[in-house]
């Protein structure tokens, strides 16, 4: 089961993802999520709380960075848990994601939330 929590701050989405993302239910929440955010300019994919990942959510991830791509918006990992990033290793994806660090997030959240306060 996977629950996910959308957060806007200006043109960035953080989508908050919580549970596990081993079944193709689980992709799909994960999909709808992302693509809801067509219009963003990034979308950050918290995967802190995200327990496992096997085929259908790594298929899943591979697919939506080509999706984000195709729609001129940039995808990035944030904070995957040692096995999730295991399992990114072992299929070879790890090169296909862009990942924030902390330090990147913070500066994010701060460059668009700063960008909000001007608009207003």
């Amino acid at each position: 089961m996977l629950s996910v929590h959308i957060e806007n701050v200006g043109t960035m989405a953080v989508i908050e993802c919580v549970g596990r993302i081993v079944r193709s239910e689980a992709a799909f929440t994960l999909r709808d999520a992302v693509r809801s955010q067509g219009n963003a300019g990034m979308v950050v994919l918290d995967l802190s709380e995200v327990s496992a990942i096997e085929a259908d959510g790594l298929g899943m991830l591979v697919f939506l960075q080509r999706w984000a791509l195709d729609h001129d918006i940039r995808l990035k990992l944030f904070n995957p848990r040692q096995v999730v990033r295991h399992r990114l290793e072992r299929v070879n994806s790890m090169r296909e994601f862009e990942f924030a660090t902390l330090d990147e997030m913070i500066a994010l959240l701060a460059h668009a939330q700063d960008r909000n306060v001007r608009a207003a």
